[in-house]
């Protein structure tokens, strides 16, 4: 019985969000203009359980590049109006659309010459015929045998917010880096993080020249712990790597390997496509070089930074 109900409600709301957009045209656009032109805050407003989704959607807009802040419509007519201002955009949500507290904020909120954007289940409703662009999330019934608590109208809601959310955010062209400036804590905020936050860099980085003895490598990978160094030219450019791997296999195939320089060993930029990665695959190689454009070295990331930020 209760696997039945559970599957008829999330049928019934998985259908209510489908035909959202299959209905939806221009007017999306409209709002997404709206909200994008907004120098101010989108302030998001709605009562009851549409009130909760108006939460949602505020955090959704503000952590994606569009500044906004949840105001509860009964707080608004008790002083909180005050917080609007002009060049705010009003992003109202209400199923009904004749919503108490909502509707009587209206004449406040045009007073101040503040766009309003409006989600509503009813195109002839108070709030859909003073919205400056109206949303359409009406649903065929509710997920409540009752066909009255509000259930997939909710979900229709919240799915509409998040496109609206998600449709300014490529329009403004927000970014992985925008994203990881909102968002510096957490795993969401680690997957994010940039290279240059985790890599070693400056002394701590084991480099030698490309003209360095295999003696001169063997003391800096030593001094460095990371089971590699770094190979430079006169210009500071990476030339290659050599890792504990590849001294080992210089020893089995010569009777003095210590002889030698490090050309006759590292790893160069040709092998990187090939023995490098047959070393990833086989050998579980744990550093990487980085450089910039002109291959100059500009630090280590080691896989055991990687691992302390618990991205895995």
């Amino acid at each position: 019985m209760s696997l039945d109900t559970a599957r008829r409600v999330l049928t019934i709301e998985s259908e209510a969000v489908a035909a959202l957009a299959a209905r939806i045209g221009d007017e999306l656009d409209r709002a997404v203009d709206v909200l994008l032109a907004c120098r101010g805050r989108v302030v998001v407003t709605g009562m009851g359980k549409s009130g909760i989704v108006c939460q949602k959607i505020a955090g959704t807009l503000s952590s994606t590049g569009t500044p906004a802040y949840f105001l509860h419509p009964a707080e608004a007519l008790h002083g909180d109006i005050g917080l609007l201002v002009a060049g705010d955009v009003v992003l109202a949500v209400s199923h009904s659309g004749e919503t108490e507290e909502v509707v009587r904020c209206l004449e406040l909120i045009r007073r101040l010459g503040i766009p309003i954007v409006a989600m509503t289940g009813r195109a002839d409703s108070t709030l859909a015929r003073h919205a400056t662009v109206h949303l359409d999330v009406s649903v065929e019934r509710e997920a409540c045998p009752l066909d009255l608590a509000p259930t997939a109208s909710t979900t229709a809601a919240l799915a509409m917010g998040d496109a609206l959310a998600v449709a300014c955010y490529e329009r403004r062209g927000f970014t992985a880096k925008d994203f990881a400036r909102v968002h510096p804590a957490g795993r969401l905020g680690r997957r994010v993080l940039e290279v240059r936050e985790l890599m070693r860099q400056g002394d701590a980085v084991p480099r030698v020249s490309v003209s360095a003895t295999m003696a001169e490598a063997v003391a800096e990978m030593s001094a460095k712990t990371l089971g590699m160094t770094c190979v430079v030219d006169a210009k500071g450019r990476l030339a290659g790597i050599l890792t504990d791997g590849d001294l080992r296999r210089l020893m089995l195939k010569s009777p003095r390997p210590m002889d030698g320089g490090v050309a006759d060993a590292m790893i160069g930029p040709s092998d990187l496509a090939g023995e490098a990665l047959r070393l990833l695959e086989s050998r579980k190689i744990t550093s990487l070089a980085v450089v910039d454009g002109d291959r100059r070295l500009l630090g280590v990331l080691q896989i055991h930074d990687l691992w302390r930020t618990q991205l895995f």
